[in-house]
């Protein structure tokens, strides 16, 4: 769950990182008064959930007070990859003597939490990876002990970020509260892009960014109240609710799966056969019709689907009952593409039996669904 830098500040605030004074604003007004409260000159961000801010028009530094407004109006107008900017946040310009990357996430390949560190920060980070690996620096912690570490435990880390020992001992804590923030509100990345020294000699947070696990609000109902509907995906927040996993993806074959696992190797093989899976959707292990037609109102809302592929391993849940789900959720929604189904598990046949007579399409393998799919619409979108 991704949350605005504003916000993310209010978390490193309360977990005692260092971040400068801002103020939220939605109105060119109340930028306005905020710039007169802090003081100018002042940055004015964008607030959404996307990257390229600064490079969409999204962030600038004002200083002069007649311009403020003007500035917010025009930031406040602007829509960056598709999400219309509601909120600006105001902070005081800092002049920065220093600025690197720091971040702390999840590497699943090694099970462990990671901080990636990177003694270049600022916005070209990705082409830093890209162009200089080596300058990509790496610090591993298993996932127990994140939130007990020690500034001791970071300061080798830090001290390749920051070579003045002051400045490398405050980022060292600093990384300390990022783990101790990472575990208590169960989060899926913090990153801070740039970590800086300011011209004071301050060690400071200039950006913020947290996404938060969702999976983690039955821990903390309070994470719900960070979310921002109007920029989240109003189709994925549906089938959310219904109890559905699905995320919309850039193909025109839709996938309806019972698994996760299941799920992504469907939309492999379908790549694997020139085709391109319009969407990653799992709707468990249940049969209910109304689970089924969330599921294909969802996938339809794209015009660009021009065929579905329902992948459904039957196990405690059978083939036949997923059959007649499927039946009656048709009886309740048009569905105007093709359909091919591959059931294989408990009452297989008795399932593909009741779909028989239909004009859906019953394969037998994955490997024949996919096929089918890819060839029955051609493997351009």
């Amino acid at each position: 769950m991704k949350i605005h830098e504003y916000q993310a500040k209010d978390l490193f605030r309360e977990f005692g990182i260092v971040v400068q004074p801002g103020r939220v604003a939605a109105t060119p007004a109340q930028a306005a008064a905020a710039a007169r409260e802090l003081g100018l000159p002042v940055v004015i961000k964008a607030q959404v959930h996307a990257g390229g801010r600064g490079k969409a028009g999204g962030v600038k530094i004002v200083d002069k007070a007649e311009d403020v407004a003007a500035t917010s109006r025009k930031i406040l107008n602007l829509t960056i990859k598709g999400l219309p900017v509601r909120r600006i946040l105001v902070s005081p310009s800092v002049d920065l003597a220093a600025e690197v990357y720091l971040s702390l996430l999840v590497d699943r390949g090694v099970s462990k939490l990671v901080f990636i560190g990177c003694a270049e920060g600022g916005i070209e980070i990705e082409e830093t990876a890209k162009a200089s690996p080596e300058k990509i620096l790496r610090l591993e912690v298993p996932a127990a002990g994140i939130g007990a570490l020690e500034p001791d435990d970071c300061l080798d880390f830090a001290g390749q970020l920051f070579h003045e020992p002051a400045h490398a001992r405050a980022a060292a804590v600093i990384m300390t509260k990022m783990g101790r923030l990472f575990k208590e509100r169960d989060c899926e990345l913090i990153e801070i892009n740039p970590l800086v020294v300011t011209g004071q000699g301050e060690v400071m947070a200039l950006d913020a960014k947290i996404l938060l696990d969702d999976n983690g609000l039955i821990r903390h109902p309070e994470n719900e109240a960070l979310r921002d509907l109007y920029s989240e995906n109003a189709d994925e927040l549906e089938a959310k609710r219904a109890g559905l996993s699905f995320i919309r993806l850039d193909g025109n074959v839709g996938c309806m799966v019972n698994g996760a696992g299941l799920a992504m190797a469907t939309m492999d093989i379908i790549k694997h056969f020139g085709g391109a899976p319009a969407n990653f959707l799992d709707v468990g292990g249940s049969s209910n019709p109304n689970k089924v037609v969330t599921a294909f109102k969802a996938i339809l809302k794209d015009p660009k689907v021009r065929l579905i592929l329902i992948n459904i391993f039957g196990g405690i849940t059978r083939c036949d009952d997923i059959a007649r789900g499927i039946l009656a959720a048709r009886e309740q929604i048009q569905v105007p593409v093709p359909i091919v189904v591959r059931l294989v598990g408990t009452n297989q046949k008795e399932g593909r039996a009741l779909l028989k007579d239909t004009e859906m399409t019953v394969a037998s393998t994955l490997e024949e669904g996919a096929r089918l799919a890819v060839q029955m619409i051609g493997s351009k979108p």
